[in-house]
């Protein structure tokens, strides 16, 4: 069976743990080669190494925060570099949270959120399109923006990240009406409880009560919402564009 990323170059921010880690085992397997972003060089060092022994090609990774525009910009110059060619699928999948209720939520923690979760996507897109433009590779390129159901139905103590997902969901739309008729598709998937570090700081008591809210009754993997990545990096989804795919269980709040 051909592989469906074969011949593709996919940067992935927030590579090293989680979903953005399944999200380039994914790619990689599937023929890409991949540039890992992440903050923690540490963890990029071992997902780099765990591609390269199993899935081959070429796969390179950088360090640095996606919510400075500055770091985002020498990204794609290094992928050039080690590529000789411009990415075709960028995965903005870096995010954080500060969870706490709002009359507690600081200043700071509320934008420490906006910082990675939304302006990261802003700042890695506006990088990205730039180098399409200045290569005149600007055809066939898909965005992906991980977003989160909670971008839509909102949380309890979630207020900066609830923002900040609703936001990356208007952004994704506004990108792919601007963008799609240069070819440049730009799609978001809202993750439910997925089994990840995050998901592992949430109190026994509240799961279960997330749990009685979702029809499959478990929480997804990170694995099922790469394979939603998947399908929107390749040629198999040339005509979504502006959309978003809910990757929860059937949750329902």
């Amino acid at each position: 069976m051909a592989q469906r990323l074969a011949g593709k170059i996919a940067i992935v921010t927030g590579a090293a743990s989680g979903i953005g880690r399944a999200i380039c085992q994914r790619y990689a397997n599937e023929g890409a080669g991949v540039m890992l972003v992440d903050r923690n060089l540490g963890r990029l060092e071992k997902v780099r190494k765990s591609l390269n022994t199993d899935f081959g090609n070429k796969h390179f990774i950088t360090e640095g925060s996606v919510g400075q525009i500055e770091f985002t910009s020498k990204v794609f110059d290094q992928v050039k570099e080690n590529y000789g060619k411009c990415g075709n699928v960028l995965v903005n999948c870096a995010g954080i949270t500060r969870d706490t209720l709002l009359i507690n939520m600081t200043e700071k923690q509320f934008d420490d959120v906006i910082q990675i979760n939304l302006k990261g996507i802003f700042t890695m897109t506006k990088s990205f399109i730039g180098t399409l433009r200045q290569t005149g590779g600007m055809a066939s390129a898909s965005i992906i923006n991980i977003s989160s159901i909670v971008g839509k139905v909102g949380n309890a103590g979630q207020a900066n990240y609830a923002a900040s997902k609703a936001g990356a969901i208007g952004f994704t739309k506004s990108t792919g009406i601007e963008m799609g008729r240069y070819g440049i598709r730009c799609n978001a998937v809202l993750p439910g409880f997925i089994k990840t570090p995050m998901t592992d700081t949430v109190p026994e008591d509240i799961m279960k009560k997330y749990l009685k809210l979702i029809p499959q009754k478990r929480l997804g993997t990170p694995e099922e919402v790469a394979n939603v990545c998947l399908f929107l990096a390749s040629d198999e989804s040339s005509y979504v564009n502006c959309a978003t795919l809910e990757v929860t269980g059937g949750f329902m709040a």
